[in-house]
């Protein structure tokens, strides 16, 4: 597995919910190229959130072109009938929401069973403390700064939320992730309160292409350069 021994140094995590979808691969060996840290996949269902995107096939073909962490965050309900095939897959990283189901804690033991290291994500109007008893059974904490189904919203502050979590989780070896909203200028207030993982879809994305990926180095290395002045 690409994923590396845990640190809490901030790493980026492009979402490619904002790439070309007719050139994928390319597009994600460019942001790597570029500087990213982990390539983003957001799996939508129409049902858990309003919004269709990617299934296993989908994150299986992205996979041969990543050589970072494949973080793939789940946005479907149910979860565990699917937790094997994301394994299968070439996920890295899992992630499913608290809210997309009621036996959170057997799917977290089920992700990690698979081989994959298990997140769990929280929407902007659950609490941390939903997440309290899971930690030992966590890699990665996702706090949605966005209602999840939708690229390109607008951040909302989770500032005191992502405090709470990093209190609870010690020392633990747990990463907190922010997905929704991510730049330059919210980077700061996310990275401060003590998030490593800052997902950015088009933030990273705008202004460059796989003919030209610059912009793609330039707005990571912004947003990174924030987020390390904070943290």
């Amino acid at each position: 597995m690409a994923y590396s021994d845990f640190s809490r140094a901030i790493k980026i995590a492009p979402s490619i919910l904002s790439a070309d979808f007719a050139n994928f691969g390319a597009e994600i060996r460019a942001i790597e190229a570029q500087g990213a840290d982990w390539v983003h996949v957001d799996v939508m269902d129409g049902h858990f959130v309003p919004n269709l995107t990617f299934g296993p096939p989908a994150v299986k073909a992205f996979r041969p072109h990543v050589e970072t962490v494949m973080d793939v965050h789940l946005m479907i309900q149910p979860v565990d009938p699917y937790i094997d095939a994301f394994a299968e897959a070439g996920a890295d990283i899992l992630t499913a929401h608290v809210e997309a189901g009621p036996h959170i804690h057997r799917t977290l033991q089920a992700i990690r069973a698979a081989g994959m290291k298990a997140g769990v994500a929280l929407n902007p109007g659950t609490p941390a403390e939903a997440v309290a008893h899971l930690l030992d059974l966590t890699d990665l904490v996702c706090v949605m700064t966005v209602n999840p189904g939708f690229g390109g919203q607008k951040f909302i502050d989770m500032t005191a939320k992502v405090r709470a979590l990093r209190t609870m989780i010690g020392d633990r070896p747990v990463h907190i992730e922010i997905d929704g909203g991510v730049t330059p200028e919210t980077a700061p207030l996310v990275a401060g309160a003590g998030a490593d993982v800052l997902v950015a879809g088009s933030a990273v994305f705008k202004g460059g292409s796989v003919a030209d990926p610059a912009p793609y180095g330039a707005n990571i290395a912004a947003i990174r350069a924030a987020a390390g002045a904070a943290a």
